[in-house]
């Protein structure tokens, strides 16, 4: 079933050193050759997958276990309730709102089902006016990262006929009287050159039922283009506040001004030491997070009449744990911590002091937290590997936990388990690991094996709930994520041991937790799949290419895989503090090439069964990196192991992709998983 791609080979010199890149006419996805060559190799993959006599039963049982409600974590605007709800296959959640917080009698807000036939447009950013009469929100398409941001009257459920364009990772900033917004947006297409679409960021100031050519330019850096701009305003609504940061980089500065006497721009916290984070205000006192002398992160008071550094006061000092976010609700902190890459929920008072723990279950992650600063009650959404979505309400002034949403009873738990281990990676550093899997595992040596894994921009994987997951460990197998360098799960200096020329710690910590697991008679290496996406997507190409024989399948998604040019294309320039610079800095180029997948795949290896996904409108990974790399891998391959691509139509990188999408491409992954480790379901 092997495809032999066409070779033009490009030479380039890097430092000195000449690489070759045959396959560098795959990266114009719109020639009529690239979308022949993808659509034969969809082809070629859809007919190894229609082999498995099975697959038909996986696609039925993972929709019905797919099929159940599901709910967000609420918040309370003005005398509403709002939240979101899918039935259980609608291809997007909708919002909804009622008064009484309950599950009958829901007004609908916003059905994105309706906004085009495909179920692809996602609702992206909601923020709505301090009176909760208007809501700004932004729907994406086909899974871009690019939005357009519309605004609703929720009195009369009608949208106004503002649309404001050319926003990626954008926020939005309702003034207190609910007139306008400041935002942040790129450039208008054509008015830059094409590879600095994604650079020039700006603040402006929008009036609502005004066209967005009359918007006002409020900052802007002409001097460094890769610098972004979060507007926020503070809790009394007279300081507006930039939070500025550049790429992926974890450090970021304060600006504010004083809008009500239409300050300058004060530049409060920019000496680029650190990353900080605005909570709240009370008055001329703000309170911030920093990782400014603190790897796992702190809360800070700083006062505008003396901002210096020597004059800050700890409010909570850092912690054995990493801090992972504070709200202020009830007048009190609400702090989240991150525990051995499980999470657990304090209040503490303004002025730092511990009140007490919120009584949660182990091996949880916080997915949502909500609440007014002056708010009573807060809202929690959490889930875990066994369990879906669980919504609580807290009342502070009883310091009780309320369930709010009637929980699935498609999903027991009483015959699974989940246990955390510490392995030894290559050099001694200890990794904590989820194992998920049915109570009473026998160590066999002969247990099929999903191992997960990330490793990079700070990313903390914490405990998700999953049906495809539950389908596999259903079949008897274990589902495993292991908590690498590179993630956040520790901090600062955690985080920094995964990147640049410390890179390879990621891909031999998750080496090493394969090998733990085949020690340790969890399995062997012709049952033992990885599986990873995007920067996963990076690791899990390493990890064949570097290690080839230790695994019996590999699920690599949405891959970044060329890590000589990644830069060159959208949002890639964002990830160079991660990964390096090979073309501007020889020192990079070394590390960076010495394990770029697409560059170390050597002819006459035998890979394993691998599965390279992608989306052909990606805009955050481009898919030249998983079509290149699939194409070298089919022409290197010695042996009969298949070496597929699977190209998703009119889909992203994931945002917003609908359900019916979903169950399609889970159904193919998990039919690849059980044929290639011949697992019974």
């Amino acid at each position: 079933m092997s495809i032999t791609t066409k070779v033009e080979t490009v030479i380039e010199n890097f430092h000195g050193t000449e690489v070759q890149d045959p396959y560098r006419w795959l990266e114009n996805p719109g020639a009529n050759e690239v979308k022949d060559w993808v659509d034969e190799q969809n082809e070629t993959t859809q007919k190894f997958l229609a082999m498995y006599s099975e697959r038909a039963e996986v696609k039925e049982r993972l929709t019905k276990s797919w099929n159940y409600p599901k709910y967000s974590v609420p918040q309370k605007e003005g005398a509403y309730y709002y939240f979101y709800k899918n039935d259980g296959l609608q291809n997007q959640a909708v919002f909804y709102r009622n008064k009484e917080l309950n599950t009958s009698e829901l007004e609908v807000v916003i059905n994105p089902n309706t906004l085009n036939e495909e179920g692809t447009a996602a609702i992206t950013n909601l923020t709505f006016t301090k009176d909760g009469d208007r809501l700004a929100y932004g729907i994406s398409l086909n899974g871009s990262d690019w939005q357009e941001i519309k605004i609703r009257d929720l009195k009369t459920g009608q949208d106004e006929t503002d649309v404001v364009k050319w926003c990626k990772f954008s926020s939005i900033a309702w003034n207190e009287e609910g007139t306008g917004f400041y935002y942040n947006r790129f450039p208008e297409p054509g008015t830059v050159d094409p590879e600095d679409e994604s650079n020039f960021n700006k603040v402006y100031w929008h009036t609502v039922g005004t066209v967005q050519e009359e918007d006002v330019l409020v900052y802007e850096d002409a001097g460094d283009k890769e610098l972004s701009f979060s507007p926020s305003l503070s809790d009394d609504y007279r300081y507006l506040i930039l939070t500025v940061w550049k790429g992926t980089e974890n450090k970021s500065r304060i600006y504010y001004k004083d809008i009500k006497n239409d300050g300058e721009f004060v530049y409060l916290l920019a000496a680029d030491d650190g990353e900080y984070s605005f909570i709240g205000n009370e008055g001329t006192l703000f309170y911030f997070t920093t990782s400014h002398d603190a790897p796992k992160r702190k809360v800070i008071a700083v006062t505008l009449e003396n901002p210096e550094q020597e004059q800050w006061i700890d409010v909570i000092p850092e912690q054995e744990d990493v801090l992972s976010f504070v709200k202020i609700i009830n007048n009190q902190f609400v702090i989240c911590y991150l525990h051995n890459a499980h999470y657990k929920l304090a209040i503490y008072g303004l002025d730092g002091i511990y009140q007490r723990e919120i009584p949660l279950p182990d091996y949880i992650s916080i997915v949502g937290v909500t609440g007014k600063k002056s708010a009573t009650t807060m809202f929690i959404e959490y889930t875990s590997y066994l369990v879906p979505t669980t919504i609580a309400g807290y009342d502070f002034e009883k310091a009780e936990l309320t369930p709010v949403f009637k929980g699935s009873e498609l999903v027991g738990t009483e015959n699974f388990e989940t246990t955390q281990v510490f392995y030894p990676s290559k050099d001694g550093t200890r990794i904590p690991m989820f194992l998920t899997h049915k109570k009473g595992l026998e160590l066999n040596g002969e247990n099929p094996v999903l191992l997960y894994g990330y490793g990079g921009f700070n990313v903390s994987l914490t405990p998700a709930f999953s049906p495809s997951q539950r389908l596999w460990i259903e079949a008897g197998g274990v589902y495993v994520v292991a908590n690498l360098r590179g993630g956040g799960e520790f901090g600062e200096e955690w985080y920094k041991a995964g990147t640049l020329e410390s890179k390879q710690n990621v891909f031999d910590d998750f080496i090493a937790a394969a090998e733990w697991l085949i020690e340790q008679n969890y399995t062997n290496s012709k049952k033992l799949a990885i599986m990873g996406g995007s920067n996963g997507g990076l690791l899990v190409a390493a990890c064949i290419t570097q290690r080839p024989e230790l695994y019996g399948a590999a699920l690599c998604l949405v891959p970044v895989t060329d890590m000589l040019r990644y830069h060159k294309f959208t949002v890639g320039r964002y990830w160079v503090t991660d990964f390096g610079n090979a073309e501007t800095n020889p020192e990079d180029f070394k590390f960076m090439y010495a394990y770029s997948p697409l560059h170390n795949v050597k002819a006459g290896v035998e890979y394993p069964p691998t599965l390279v996904t992608t989306a052909d409108t990606d805009d955050r990974v481009v898919p030249l990196h998983a079509m290149k790399f699939a194409a070298t891998l089919q022409a290197a391959q010695q042996g009969d192991n298949p070496i597929l691509l699977r190209v998703e139509k009119n889909a992203g990188h994931g945002l917003g992709k609908p359900t019916v999408k979903i169950i399609d491409e889970q159904t193919d992954m998990y039919s690849f998983l059980f044929k290639t480790l011949e697992v019974k379901i």
